[in-house]
């Protein structure tokens, strides 16, 4: 069952949604445009907004109360500028607590949910490289704007860990199932233009500034069209994709949970984490 954080669904004042930019240790940062109705969420966990279990848990929340609050866009984006987010904490999963590791899982399941499945439309503004969980957040969002000169995939095979059906379903859904299975079990990551030219992202931007001219460009489509029309369509395309998740999340869990329980996959990824430290020692 996807876990609800906010239960009530009285529509908030859109203030209230907001965090305010001077709060520099706030994981997450959002900014409305009154005008325009449009918030920019910005992920800023750092160093490279890796996606640990506090970070996850105030994103849905975020949009939850956005989505509460009637805002008529979202743009999501990082405050850093070379990483848009490294995907889930490493630190999550070396020796970790198992039901906290199935938390972990579990808001992770809520996170794509919850983007997948919002009644307005989203642009994940990628400002940086975004592998594995950063590529799950840029694909549950309609939209994907892209600056040059990043990457971005789902490279988990690479690290030991199995790509869930449900995100694979994500990527199939952008760009096929061929290109999916290939990229999957590669554990690839494409360059900007390679995930232009398959179609993985929509547009590329020269920096953030551009990107976010095009991402506002996107939300401008739908100024004169029937937001009522525009969700049902929306809803009747994706919400099958989230109740087939929805049906497997327990031993999705499980299965995630055993995977990184493995003492294979401990051994490597504690190794793959001290070649990350050595690296940045040097």
């Amino acid at each position: 069952m996807l876990r609800k954080l906010v239960t009530s669904t009285r529509a908030l004042p859109l203030q209230r949604t907001l965090c305010s930019k001077a709060s520099s240790d706030a994981l997450v940062l959002t900014e409305l445009d009154n005008k325009t109705g449009y918030a920019t969420v910005t992920m800023n966990r750092a160093p490279v907004n890796s996606l640990n279990l506090e970070l996850m848990t105030q994103l849905v929340k975020t949009v939850d109360d956005l989505e509460r609050s009637n805002v008529k866009g979202l743009i999501l984006t990082s405050s850093f500028s070379k990483v848009f987010s490294a995907g889930l904490d490493i630190a999550e999963m070396i020796n970790p607590n198992p039901d906290r590791l199935r938390a972990v899982w579990g808001i992770l399941q809520d996170l794509w949910a919850k983007l997948y499945g919002t009644p307005f439309p989203t642009v994940a503004l990628i400002n940086g490289s975004a592998p594995a969980g950063g590529c799950l957040l840029a694909l549950s969002c309609e939209y994907r704007v892209m600056c040059t000169n990043f990457s971005i995939g789902l490279n988990e095979a690479k690290l030991g860990l199995i790509v869930p059906p449900w995100l694979q379903m994500t990527m199939r859904n952008t760009i096929g199932a061929r290109e999916t299975e290939s990229a999957c079990l590669k554990g690839r990551m494409f360059s900007s233009q390679e995930a232009l030219e398959k179609g993985l992202v929509d547009e590329l931007a020269a920096d953030k500034e551009n990107g976010k001219k095009k991402a506002l460009d996107y939300l401008n489509i739908f100024t004169n069209t029937s937001s009522y029309a525009r969700t049902g369509t929306k809803l009747l395309l994706r919400n099958r994709d989230i109740e087939d998740m929805k049906r497997i999340s327990k031993d999705d869990i499980e299965s995630f949970v055993k995977n990184v329980m493995n003492s294979e996959f401990q051994n490597g990824l504690v190794a793959y984490a001290q070649s990350l430290k050595d690296r940045k020692n040097k």
